[in-house]
C-alpha cells in the first residue's frame, strides 16, 4: 500500500486527487489551515475507504515552521512517501503595478517555497529507496502569462522551472517528477464568477490525469501534461 502526502488538500485540486487517492487505496496525510474542514474530509476519506489510513494535521503551508511540522508530522506517521502532490496555491486577479506591497513575498511562500521545502525534505529519502513520484501543480499562466494575474504567472513559471530541475535531478536515481498544468479550472479561485461548468476543466480531471500516470510503467516518466478547456481558455 502506497503513501502520499497532499497539500491543500480539503478543496478544489487537492480534493479531488485526496478522493481518487482513497479510492485505489493509497494512505493519506493532508493539511488545511482550517481545523473543522479538515476534520470533515478526513472522516470523509476514511468513510470513503476504511481500509486505508488518512492523518490530518492543522497547517499553514506558507509559513515554514508549519510546513515543516506537517513533513515531519508525515514521516512519523507514515514512514516513507511514495507520492508527493504540491498543490497548495493562491491566485490573486492583479497586475504587478497594480499588486498588494506584499504579494510578491505571499505568492512565492505559497505557490513555489512549499514544493521547494517538500522537494528537500522528502527527497534524498526518496534517491535512498530509488523510487517515489512527485506531481507539481502548476499553471498554463506559467507557460502563457496573464498581465492581469502578474504575480501569480511569475510563481507558476518558477514552479515549472522548479519541476524541471528536480526532473533533471531525480531520473538517474529511479524517482519520477511530472508537472500538471492545468487550464482553466472550476476551483474556489472562480468564487463569484458566473462559469459555465461544461466550458472548464473539472478538478476530477486533474485527478483522472495524475492516478492514470500512476499507473503507467516503471520505465515510463510523464514530464509535463496540458490539460486546458475544450472550448479554450477564460
Amino acid at each position: 500500500m502506497k503513501n502520499a502526502l497532499i497539500t491543500g488538500a480539503t478543496k478544489g485540486i487537492g480534493r479531488a486527487v485526496s478522493i481518487a487517492f482513497a479510492k485505489q487505496g493509497i494512505n493519506l496525510s493532508i493539511c488545511s489551515r482550517n481545523q473543522q474542514e479538515l476534520s470533515d474530509f478526513t472522516t470523509e476519506l476514511q468513510q470513503l475507504n476504511p481500509q486505508i489510513k488518512v492523518y490530518g494535521t492543522v497547517a499553514d503551508c506558507s509559513k515554514p515552521d508549519e510546513l515543516k511540522n506537517f513533513a515531519v508530522f508525515t514521516e512519523k506517521n507514515m514512514g516513507f512517501v511514495d507520492i508527493i502532490v504540491n498543490n497548495v496555491g493562491m491566485y490573486r486577479h492583479v497586475s504587478i503595478l497594480n499588486d498588494s506591497d506584499d504579494s510578491f513575498e505571499k505568492q512565492i511562500a505559497t505557490n513555489l517555497m512549499p514544493a521547494y521545502e517538500l522537494y528537500r525534505f522528502f527527497g534524498k529519502r526518496m534517491v535512498s529507496v530509488g523510487k517515489g513520484h512527485i506531481f507539481n501543480i502548476c499553471s498554463v499562466a506559467g507557460i502563457n502569462p496573464i498581465a492581469e494575474a502578474g504575480m501569480y504567472s511569475v510563481t507558476k513559471y518558477a514552479l515549472l522551472g522548479l519541476n524541471k530541475v528536480m526532473r533533471l535531478e531525480m531520473q538517474q536515481h529511479g524517482v519520477k517528477v511530472t508537472a500538471i498544468i492545468p487550464g482553466s479550472t472550476l476551483t474556489d479561485s472562480w468564487k463569484g464568477i458566473t462559469v459555465n461548468p461544461d466550458n472548464m476543466v473539472l478538478p476530477e480531471d486533474v485527478a483522472s490525469v495524475i492516478t492514470n500516470i500512476l499507473s503507467m510503467s516503471a520505465g515510463a516518466n510523464v514530464d509535463e501534461v496540458m490539460i486546458k478547456p475544450a472550448p479554450g481558455q477564460l
